[in-house]
């Protein structure tokens, strides 16, 4: 950056003409930006990706910002800024206060109501930065553009370059350019009149930093209507009850709060309270706490104020020291001059001239509150010191005077992810609550506005190595104890069953994800009465999803699991009047069967939703025919290790899904090579997981073949489609010829009329390999004439049995002798023996 270049404009560099220029103009490209809508996705992506670079000090970009700063303090701000801008951070400061990863689509937050809203921005916001804060700037640029603004950040001339740097960096890690485009960053003095009157004139909101001085500038520069967010100068104090008086740990705890910062932050103590009327017990404390107060400043370097805060001071300490000779008063201050108490028998709250003045002063419980009042719009931080009761007591009468925030004493400077600051939640101040109301006919299957109007715009696929099932295994091992809240193990129909875990949070938005997908799949809350007949126990999470789904969704709900007493599910089912099922296909069909009378006679199952296996079409037309079900959708594309992948709309059939776009990215790489798949071909479906804080999975290869659906949805939905082809473990080697379980089961289907389960059985054999395709003896009654079909439809069948690398047969069975897995039921297609 070049001294003339002082400004940043949307990605580019220029200088104070061509700034002065744009700046007339700049509420009409900001309405372009507008229209187009930044998902936070682009916005925590590009975070993450600086917060990475300043975690490494051999980093261009951390070597540049250090620059900008005293050497003893670079460090220490540029590690706040990497942990502020981690994916972490933000994604947790979203869900407190934007209530959501994806705050900015418009979503149903009652699904039995076709009532849609959304947190849109206010539009174009001005922040006024402050002239003592480093970090602050940046920072609430960003929290801009996680609600979605065009930002304009004011500098002063005499500040760093920074903030300029870091929000460049921003921009530049951002691919769609979305985030240069909504960044605008202005150094200029105060006093250019001119320009601020400008910029201030455009705002739709503007954030100011500062004191009361230059909220007033501001808000008489600013058009009506405008939202004028204050973060201005704030007091922040300490009370005690006689007992954490007495207290030496306390006293040193409080003395550290004051000395950290020399009183600058907000948060820091200006007076220490005592729960007490006495006067003289208020003095003599402030003899006490001055002795702990001169060690710790002793351990803390105290930089020397300037020549006006050092008036400010003397003018003060002097003061109170004439008020000692009318007992009011007394002053205890280090000889250097590098701290002081300040105690007053007179309880009203005044702030204090910093750097280490305390004030001390008496005021019994039961009048804090109305002490405190007067003063409510300034106050903030308030820590206590005291047990558990008085804590509860004296949070309260403190709210109630106007105080935001209550701290244990020690620790009034610290704060945690996500938490308000003055009382407000930034990211609501810089946005705005819409809502669209649609009629319920038209609209029941549409979960998301935002879906009909065009394609979601997504982070590019990362790069790096593919991972399998046994490289997330091994990573579980090394997983952090705040990322393992929920643990799943997989049904294990294609192999040993495998572990899988989520926080609580990505647990709660997979399910909501989840919850949309079944609205547009055609599930209705507000009529539908649905059974839950997934299994449940063994850690197997498929009963547990569709609970928290349904529970979501406000949905009526029958939890009854799948059981082994089909007589009693029946009997559930039509005492509690359940229209819709959700279970496995392999359970559902044994229970259609086995209480088909009770079923047939009852009428009422007008839909079911299934997940984990696929209902043939023969099954669908049994179902349809003899049982009345007007509807057999999938409830959910999905697994134990990723959570849900897909849903599947109204208008899909067959095995095409809408891909969780909220939660994923897909690739879908050739079936040999770890390259994309002309759009259409079939491949191996790779998923990266977006939304997810503890196992981050990126480009897991989940055993899934599928290929992309071209074009648009008859649904209206512009998600993209894949189409489900089967799993790697449906083609299994016998003999050196490869067999597809799917090829098998359709020739059945097709030449014989079949419309039951059917397994694959390998063997090995005293001379040669015995596949066996087991049928259900209730649909297939001769097994010597559907091996001859078989043979005679699937080629590779009848070259390997001739050429001796093989022995083929069919063999009918009960339905309940199928090989099932255990915790899920799921029919196990292939069983292999060998």
């Amino acid at each position: 950056m070049t001294a003339s270049a002082l400004h940043l404009w949307q990605g580019e560099f220029v200088d104070d003409a061509e700034a002065a220029r744009r700046l007339a103009a700049l509420s009409e490209p900001a309405g372009r930006v507008l229209s187009r809508p930044l998902p936070t996705d682009v916005v925590l992506g590009a975070c993450a990706a600086v917060s990475s670079e300043l975690t490494d000090p051999a980093s261009a970009l951390y070597t540049r910002l250090a620059g900008h700063l005293p050497a003893d303090e670079a460090g220490a701000a540029l590690a706040e800024l990497a942990s502020a801008l981690t994916r972490k951070a933000l994604e947790r400061k979203l869900r407190r206060e934007l209530g959501g990863l994806r705050p900015e689509r418009l979503t149903r937050p009652d699904a039995r109501e076709t009532v849609y809203e959304a947190w849109a921005p206010v539009g174009l916001l001005v922040h006024i930065a402050p002239g003592n804060a480093a970090t602050v700037a940046p920072l609430s640029v960003v929290e801009g553009l996680l609600a979605g603004n065009v930002n304009v950040l004011k500098t002063s001339s005499a500040d760093t370059p920074l903030a300029l740097d870091l929000l460049a960096a921003l921009g530049a890690a951002d691919p769609t350019g979305l985030i240069a485009e909504r960044v605008v960053a202005l150094r200029f003095p105060s006093s250019r009149r001119e320009w601020l009157r400008t910029l201030c004139g455009q705002a739709d909101a503007i954030a100011v930093w500062g004191g009361e001085d230059a909220v007033r500038t501001v808000s008489d520069l600013a058009p009506p209507g405008c939202r004028i967010v204050e973060w201005g100068h704030r007091i922040s104090f300490a009370y005690l009850t006689r007992q954490a008086a007495a207290d030496a740990g306390t006293l040193d705890a409080l003395a550290e709060d004051v000395c950290r910062f020399d009183q600058q932050a907000c948060s820091s103590p200006q007076v220490v309270y005592l729960d007490t009327e006495d006067a003289e017990e208020a003095l003599a404390f402030a003899e006490r706490f001055a002795e702990h107060l001169a060690k710790v400043s002793g351990t803390w370097p105290a930089p020397r104020p300037n020549t006006a805060e050092q008036a400010e001071i003397t003018t003060v300490e002097q003061l109170a020291r004439l008020e000692q000779h009318l007992g009011l008063t007394r002053v205890i201050a280090a000889a250097d001059g590098s701290w002081r108490v300040l105690a007053d028998t007179r309880p009203a709250l005044d702030a204090s001239p910093l750097h280490r003045s305390v004030r001390v002063k008496p005021l019994p419980r039961h009048a804090l509150t109305a002490t405190l009042r007067p003063m409510r719009r300034y106050l903030q931080t308030m820590a206590i010191g005291g047990g558990r009761a008085d804590a509860a007591e004296l949070a309260r009468a403190a709210f109630a005077a106007g105080v935001t925030r209550v701290t244990p004493v020690g620790s009034m400077l610290e704060g945690y992810e996500g938490e308000p600051h003055d009382g407000v939640y930034a990211l609501q101040r810089y946005s705005r609550r819409v809502s669209v109301r649609a009629s319920d006919a038209a609209f029941r299957t549409v979960a998301c506005l935002d879906d009909l109007v065009e394609p979601p715009v997504l982070p590019p696929a990362p790069g790096g190595p593919l991972l399998g099932k046994e490289d997330v295994q091994r990573a579980l091992a090394s997983l952090a104890p705040e990322h393992a809240h929920l643990y799943f193990r997989s049904g294990g129909s294609t192999g040993a069953p495998a572990l899988s875990v989520f926080t609580c949070e990505d647990y709660d938005n997979q399910m909501r994800a989840a919850a949309d997908g079944l609205l547009a799949a055609g599930f209705d809350p507000a009529r539908d009465r649905a059974a839950n007949l997934f299994y449940c126990g063994g850690m197997y999470g498929s009963f547990i999803s569709f609970f928290s789904i349904l529970e979501r969704l406000n949905a009526t709900q029958i939890p009854m699991a799948a059981g082994p007493d089909h007589a009693v599910v029946a009997e559930a089912l039509v005492t509690q009047r359940a229209d819709t099922l959700f279970g496995m296909p392999s359970y559902l069909w044994q229970l259609f069967h086995a209480e088909g009378d009770r079923l047939r006679a009852y009428g009422g199952i007008r839909t079911v939703f299934y997940g984990g296996e696929h209902f043939t079409e023969e099954q669908r037309r049994v179902l349809t025919e003899e049982f009345g079900v007007e509807v057999i959708r999938s409830a959910a594309y999905g697994s134990t290790d990723l959570g849900p992948l897909g849903y599947q709309c109204a208008q899909s059939r067959g095995s095409v899904h809408h891909v969780l776009t909220d939660l994923h990215t897909l690739e879908i790489l050739d079936p040999h090579e770890d390259r994309p798949v002309t759009p259409g071909e079939p491949g191996r479906l790779v998923f990266t997981s977006r939304a997810r804080a503890g196992q981050r999975l990126e480009r897991y290869e989940i055993g899934d073949l599928g290929r992309a659906i071209e074009g648009a949805c008859a649904c209206g939905s512009h998600i993209p489609r894949l189409e489900l082809l089967g799993r790697y473990g449906d083609v299994v080697r016998v003999g050196t010829y490869f067999f597809n379980y799917r090829r098998i089961l359709r020739a059945a289907q097709e030449r014989l009329g079949y419309h039951g389960e059917m397994q694959l059985l390998v063997a090995p054999g005293s001379g040669r390999e015995l596949l066996t395709v087991r049928l259900d003896e209730g649909y297939a009654s001769d097994p010597a004439a559907a091996r001859d079909a078989l043979a005679a439809e699937v080629a590779e069948l009848a070259s390997a049995e001739a050429e001796g690398l093989l022995a083929f047969a069919v063999e009918t069975v009960r339905r309940e002798r199928f090989e099932r897995t255990a915790t899920s039921g799921k029919l196990r297609t292939v069983v292999d023996l060998r």
